[in-house]
């Protein structure tokens, strides 16, 4: 079956299966900052000890994410994202029943890390790009990144409602009838795995190959550079706004607020970055929201905190979050086209995921040996600002194979 064979209510329910996936697999994964100060009480574990925890879960993410990818590849993203789902259920049915931080670490770091590798943006770009034509692709997958943060406006709230109501347990089993959805929706979406997609004659390329003409490309070096910074900026947020709006003495509302407002403003955010990159050059956009976080970053930490300035942080920040997925997706189809886009996804990505180790378990390192998260927030600054003008400079010439596919292609549909 190609993609022009397929019926619009076919398109639409498989970007609805990888919003629904998306959505609900980063919203609960978005959360776990709340989850902080009620676990060290109850497990007996300190602040370094949790973020090594959320530090592990997206470092072994990021291992993960290439074999994901490659597997996906191979077999199809319906029963990647099947059988994550049910690791996601038992990595935090092992977190519910946890006594020492190593059983964290396992359940909520190893398990949902792997999961996470199975239900999130590298499977539903993946999808995506596959089931859309060339000419909506960066709108269509902008508009899976926005649906897929309606999933924290669901989450947070509804987790710290739950945890000041009946206890953190309570919320995480909340979280494990959510993951339930993941199933059938990841099913839905495999059914882009049926699509053939079209490339002119030539010799296939094996996974080694594919992996080797990336490396061998230097914008892809580039770009896979620079994604570490998104990875460190977003999650040391998500995991220690909650605590520094603790020791600021507001109200915990303020901080799930804040995070579902993140997710309101992505969806906004998301739309708006994947239709631009169908316009304006993608490389720019994405160094641009690198450093326009680190600005807002810079603004937030130096002004005085207040319920206002943290929402109005929150909003800005969530036009900026998730509009790197259509950017980085549409680059690497633009370079290397779509036969192992999953794959070379994954491979960057694991940049993101040791930014996002940093961000997690240095901000805690951090704020346990200074007393404060002012070195934390300030080298998020810095690298924001140097990676993102890096990122500006990257290389966006296809490969020559590309190149050739694209003028055989072209060929054949003149003929």
């Amino acid at each position: 079956m190609k993609q022009q064979d397929l019926a619009r209510a076919q398109i639409f329910a498989i970007l609805a299966g990888a919003s629904v996936m998306l959505s609900l697999s980063m919203g609960i994964r978005q959360s776990w900052g709340l989850f902080q100060p009620h676990m060290m009480r109850d497990i007996g574990i300190t602040a370094a000890e949790f973020s090594l925890a959320i530090a592990v879960q997206n470092l072994f993410w990021g291992l993960t994410q290439p074999f994901i990818g490659i597997l996906a590849d191979r077999i199809g993203s319906r029963p990647v994202a099947v059988v994550g789902a049910f690791i996601y259920l038992a990595g935090l049915l092992i977190s519910v029943y946890a006594t020492s931080a190593a059983e964290l670490i396992f359940g909520g770091g190893i398990c949902v890390g792997l999961a996470l590798s199975c239900t999130t943006s590298n499977i539903a770009m993946t999808v995506t790009s596959q089931a859309t034509a060339p000419a909506k692709r960066s709108a269509a997958m902008g508009a899976v990144s926005a649906m897929g943060s309606i999933g924290l406006v669901l989450a947070s709230p509804l987790a710290q409602t739950l945890i000041s109501s009946s206890g953190w347990q309570t919320a995480m089993v909340a979280f494990m009838g959510l993951i339930v959805i993941i199933i059938p929706a990841g099913f839905i979406a495999g059914r882009a795995d049926k699509i053939v997609i079209e490339r002119s004659s030539g010799p296939d390329q094996s996974v080694a190959q594919a992996v080797k003409e990336a490396f061998g490309h230097s914008g892809y070096i580039v770009m896979a550079l620079a994604f570490f910074v998104c990875g460190l900026q977003l999650v040391f947020l998500i995991t220690h706004l909650p605590t520094y709006l603790a020791i600021c003495g507001m109200d915990p509302m303020v901080g799930s607020t804040a995070l579902a407002f993140i997710g309101l403003f992505n969806v906004g955010g998301s739309y708006l970055f994947g239709w631009l990159g169908g316009i304006y050059p993608k490389r720019m956009l994405l160094g641009g929201i690198y450093v326009a976080r680190s600005l807002c970053i810079s603004a937030y930490f130096i002004l005085p905190p207040s319920p206002t300035t943290t929402l109005v942080f929150a909003a800005a920040m969530g036009t900026l979050w998730l509009g790197v997925a259509p950017l980085i997706g549409g680059l690497v189809v633009q370079l290397f086209g779509m036969r192992y886009m999953g794959t070379l996804l994954g491979i960057a990505f694991f940049s993101h995921q040791v930014g996002s180790f940093l961000g997690a378990w240095g901000g805690g390192l951090i704020y346990q040996s200074l007393g404060s998260y002012d070195r934390a927030w300030q080298f998020a600054v810095v690298v924001g600002l140097v990676f993102g003008l890096m990122q500006m400079t990257m290389n966006v010439r296809p490969t020559a194979r590309i190149a050739a596919e694209q003028r055989g292609l072209t060929q054949v549909s003149a003929a």
